[in-house]
């Protein structure tokens, strides 16, 4: 019985693969432009849009939505008769009314979480539906009370609104169904311009309160 020698494989050392440059030289990413700093009459066109974005907080859109709906209603789309004419006449007393009051109102949080809603006086603000009569858990409300700058928006909006009535086609169709020229030229400037110059005045001196069924800002 013979032997056979064991054959014996021989192993190759493998070749050293080479190392790609990504592993050792740092991601250079591009850096993006810096955006270009706007210029003053773009700086100024932004802030005179937010300003105008304070008319939306101090013109009462309850009332002129109640106007848009009951005027058609009460002057039968602009046909009045001798018993239509002044109830539509006291109807237009009491939106405006209601938009002088509106500036009055204003609303607080609570510690609770609560937001409550009252009518700014000469001592603070009077909250409505508070339960705690001592008033417990409100902020200082003597910091609400009536300063002038609040008439001045009540009288601005009693203007607006007055404006807005003169522009309705049913309201000019109830009182002034054939107004001659003049009348007429009056009717067509007279509100664009009131209307005009309360929202000039709306932009200059912006209002700080946060009336029924406005949001509040988060630092209120």
């Amino acid at each position: 019985m013979s032997l056979r020698p064991r054959a014996t494989s021989t192993i190759t050392p493998a070749a050293p693969q080479p190392t790609s440059t990504s592993d050792t030289e740092p991601d250079e990413t591009p850096k993006s432009p810096q955006p270009p700093k706007p210029t003053f009459s773009q700086r100024a066109i932004s802030q005179t849009l937010t300003s105008t974005a304070n008319l939306a907080n101090l013109l009462p859109t309850g009332t002129l939505l109640a106007f848009q709906l009951l005027i058609p209603i009460f002057t039968g789309n602009g046909s009045c008769d001798a018993a239509t004419r002044p109830m539509t006449l006291i109807l237009l007393l009491l939106l405006a009314l209601s938009c002088f009051l509106a500036s009055f109102t204003d609303s607080v949080k609570a510690l609770d979480g609560q937001v409550y809603y009252g009518l700014a006086t000469t001592k603070g603000l009077f909250v409505f539906d508070y339960p705690d009569a001592s008033g417990s858990g409100l902020p200082d409300l003597s910091k609400y009370k009536i300063r002038f700058i609040d008439l001045v928006h009540a009288v601005l909006s009693v203007f607006v609104f007055g404006a807005v009535a003169l522009r309705d086609k049913n309201v000019l169709g109830c009182f002034y169904p054939t107004p001659d020229h003049q009348t007429q030229e009056v009717l067509d400037i007279g509100p664009v311009g009131i209307g005009l110059i309360c929202s000039l005045l709306f932009v200059v001196f912006p209002t700080r309160r946060h009336g029924i069924g406005f949001p509040l800002t988060p630092g209120k």
